[in-house]
């Protein structure tokens, strides 16, 4: 049976609509929900919401908390090593033979994560969903409940692509003027002030211009903002000692607190046509933690 191309990394409610039962189809719910409570601030996994609210008919659920990310990390979603990522993504019926299609019930930062981790892991075959689950209600397309049995998976070949992600050392040498790429925060902008923000130092690393998660998503239709050839990436050029206005090849680093927001905003960049786009994984967790790590605050 031959592949079922998709016509991009980004696809429409209508686009996936129309091939709900196809056996070479995954649709993956990546729902990750914060929540605060008296005890603080928290993750918690979507499943139930997936469970009982609802998902797009014949959608697996992939927890992004425990088994996407590395248990032995030192910071929340740490991504997994190669082995680990063909076992959990196999275990959603992933394997060599299908496409894969992400959602969330967010802004698209968790289905952006997993694509990320997806495609940088050499699955090729891998979109969003635009609007999620949002979009996908709202153009009246209906949902499922309770669980989803995933297909058994064949054999699933990885190439890791390490060109996707960025660490601390290539972060640090950026900073230093050791290193040419621009540096882009996806966390809000009261955080890139330093007026906000869960850490013990508030702000963001030296040299970055702010491309927050709300700069790249339509609030009212949950979709990726069109306009953008994106002011963002019209923003981020500046920033790169090696980049002209006009040339899309310069390397772009994207972080936030944790790699999430990151991954929609590096997932945008790609669409406007930035072609080497990392994400820092450790982010400013990993950042911060380092009290030599300097970071700039605007109050």
């Amino acid at each position: 049976m031959p592949v079922l191309d998709l016509p991009a990394e980004l696809v429409t409610a209508d686009w996936l609509a129309d091939r709900l039962g196809d056996p070479r189809l995954v649709t993956v719910d990546a729902s990750v929900l914060g929540v605060d409570s008296p005890a603080g601030f928290h993750w918690l996994s979507g499943l139930d919401e997936y469970l009982i609210t609802g998902h797009v008919p014949g959608a697996v659920f992939a927890d992004l908390l425990e088994e996407f990310s590395d248990p032995a990390g030192p910071f929340s979603f740490t991504r997994p090593d190669a082995a680990r990522l063909e076992r959990v993504a196999r275990e959603l019926g992933i394997d060599d033979d299908v496409t894969v299609v992400v959602y969330d019930t967010s802004l698209g930062q968790w289905a952006a994560r997993l694509w990320w981790l997806l495609r940088s892991a050499g699955i090729a075959r891998v979109a969003v969903l635009d609007g999620g689950l949002r979009r996908w209600r709202a153009e009246g397309h209906g949902l499922d409940t309770g669980y989803e049995a995933p297909r058994t998976a064949g054999r699933l070949t990885l190439s890791p692509d390490d060109a996707f992600w960025a660490d601390r050392d290539e972060v640090r040498a950026v900073v230093e003027g050791r290193a040419q790429a621009a540096l882009v925060c996806a966390s809000p902008e009261s955080d890139f002030r330093g007026e906000t923000g869960r850490r013990p130092r508030r702000g963001h690393i030296p040299g970055s211009v702010s491309v927050p998660l709300a700069a790249i998503v339509d609030r009212e239709r949950g979709t990726l903002r069109r306009e953008a050839d994106f002011s963002a990436r019209a923003q981020v050029a500046p920033a790169s000692a090696s980049a002209s206005d006009s040339d899309d090849g310069a390397r772009i680093v994207v972080y936030c607190g944790a790699g999430i927001a990151a991954a929609a905003t590096a997932f945008a960049l790609r669409q406007a046509g930035a072609t080497d786009v990392a994400v820092y994984d450790g982010s400013l967790d990993e950042w911060v933690a380092d009290p030599e790590a300097p970071i700039v605050s605007l109050v």
